[in-house]
């Protein structure tokens, strides 16, 4: 096996223990709900090209990442979470891949391709998007796939249309994904560092290539789009008219509001700002050239994201990706000349390193005190996690202190699969909410009354979800749709008795119940709690 596949082999192994491992250990939020109902509707209601979320059409989203988790669900079942997150574990692993096998092709410096495959696995929201059902990382992963074939484009004497045809196909992938989110944010940056670094020589002799490339992009991203307005019009022109008022209004945030857009890589956080600082690494790092390129596509990137008027922490996931192939530069550095530079450049590693080495040391006491009330129910798991992290922080000290930086740097991705491996699964038996009713618990109700349930205002995703069918809104706009049965169940979010009585005058209001769906008692979200009511006209 060639030294680089070996590289790649150990890459693959350590993204399935970050990506893979205790899928299922953090409940359903509020992103996952929305996608899972519609890979379960696609289901249920053959639902594949107009998709559907509460039996409402649900256009804001583009098909492909629910295929693939519909796809899942079919195999897996619909109430696993690990079967429902698996693909997105997948296209997280798959990103990591092409992130090394890329730098590698622009480098030929396969140490450094697999630092900077290591970091992106670690780095926060690139663990957390390949963790969650939501569709961030396939847009981009599949937008990374056609960054890679389009280099090779650009870099290869053979080949050229199939490299186009490819490379097309995975941009109408991510199209497909999440619309032109990852050609903006991703794609486009990788253009502008792309175009000023390595100048993009050789168009002239690629240009029906590249015309290919861009037909096929447009025909496979656009096809459903197209198909859905042509179909569903008013549905679409509702639904365009929404998500481009909140663009624009919501979530509106200052332009330097990504400025700290290094935080969220978490893990690397230092690291990821000393790559920042050209005029400090420039002479360091082994190829300038490539190091200039990566900073300049990660500045591009959170550039253009601060343009936009709507932000959001997880909107930064592109920028995490250049951005890992920068750290590692620095890493790389520190690798070569950690034993020689000065203590003040030493400093800033020792204090990185020496927090999580200090985590690990006092994990065992910090963690017994804090979970002391729920020790019987997280004891193995407690056990596991303290042994591990406190084996990982002495040996992290002990390494600091011989200057063998690489085996700390090492051990930072241990640390970080231990968290994952064993105190993932504490998460789940901590702070439990003690009140917490299932909406599936309604279903008595249904039956003793003989009537069907209605939601009254607006509908959460997360009991949508849980209760495993669509629920009727009665409100639309301003309008209230008023049932044509005699009795009927209502859940109400924030509503009294009394205020319900005044809309359905004719009706007897009656609280039989409540519904709480707030997984944890530490944090109660009143979008997860329904009062419910039976109404029965009046004379029944």
């Amino acid at each position: 096996m060639k030294l680089e596949n070996k590289y790649l082999l150990l890459l693959v192994l350590v993204a399935i223990a970050v990506f893979f491992v205790n899928l299922d250990a953090i409940y359903i939020n509020i992103m996952e709900a929305r996608n899972f109902i519609t890979a379960r509707e696609m289901l249920n209601d053959n639902n594949w090209i107009f998709t559907t979320m509460n039996a409402e059409p649900r256009y804001e989203k583009p098909p492909l990442p629910t295929w693939l988790t519909a796809i899942s669900m079919s195999i897996f079942g619909m109430e696993g979470l690990f079967g429902l997150r698996l693909p997105s574990a997948i296209m997280g692993l798959i990103l990591v891949i092409f992130i090394y096998k890329f730098l590698l092709k622009i480098t030929k410096n396969i140490e450094l391709s697999f630092v900077a495959g290591l970091i992106a696995t670690t780095s926060f929201y690139i663990v957390f998007s390949s963790r969650d059902g939501q569709w961030d990382i396939y847009t981009h992963s599949f937008m990374m796939l056609a960054i890679y074939t389009l280099y090779k484009l650009y870099n290869s004497t053979k080949n050229g249309y199939l490299y186009a045809l490819i490379s097309g196909l995975f941009i109408g992938c991510s199209i497909l994904s999440k619309g032109p989110v990852s050609i903006y944010a991703l794609f486009l940056p990788f253009l502008i560092a792309y175009g000023v670094i390595y100048k993009f020589e050789g168009t002239k002799e690629r240009w029906k290539a590249l015309v290919l490339l861009t037909l096929v992009a447009l025909i496979s991203g656009g096809w459903w789009n197209l198909y859905v307005y042509l179909y569903d019009t008013r549905a679409v022109a509702e639904i365009t008219s929404q998500e481009t008022g909140r663009w624009l209004n919501y979530n509106v945030r200052p332009f330097y509001y990504y400025w700290s857009f290094f935080i969220q890589s978490g893990l690397w956080t230092i690291p990821s700002f000393v790559a920042l600082l050209y005029p400090y690494l420039k002479d360091r790092v082994s190829n300038k050239k490539a190091y200039k390129f990566t900073l300049l596509w990660t500045l591009a990137s959170v550039f253009l994201l601060s343009v936009i008027p709507e932000k959001k922490s997880r909107y930064l996931l592109p920028v995490l990706i250049p951005m890992a192939m920068n750290t590692a530069f620095y890493i790389e550095f520190l690798f070569n000349h950690f034993r020689s530079i000065k203590t003040t450049e030493a400093a800033v590693a020792y204090f990185h390193f020496g927090i999580f080495a200090l985590v690990g040391c006092i994990f065992p006491i910090a963690a017994y005190f804090y979970f002391e009330s729920f020790m019987q129910d997280i004891m193995l798991w407690y056990i596991l996690s303290s042994i591990s992290l406190f084996i990982i922080g002495v040996l992290m000290f002990r390494f600091l202190i011989l200057k063998k930086i690489k085996l700390v740097f090492y051990l930072s991705i241990f640390f970080l699969i231990s968290i994952v491996w064993f105190g993932l699964p504490m998460a789940d038996k901590i702070n439990v909410n003690k009140d917490y009713n299932s909406v599936v618990n309604i279903e008595k109700y249904l039956n003793e009354y003989n009537a069907p349930v209605y939601e009254f205002r607006n509908f959460t995703p997360e009991i949508i979800w849980e209760y495993g069918k669509p629920i009727p809104v009665l409100t639309k706009g301003d309008k209230v749709q008023i049932p044509s049965e005699d009795k009927f169940l209502l859940l109400s979010e924030g509503y009294s008795k009394d205020s319900l009585q005044k809309i359905f005058n004719d009706y007897r209001t009656i609280k039989i119940d409540s519904v709480d769906m707030n997984p944890v008692s530490s944090k109660h979200k009143q979008r997860l709690y329904r009062d419910l009511y039976l109404l029965k006209k009046s004379g029944n």
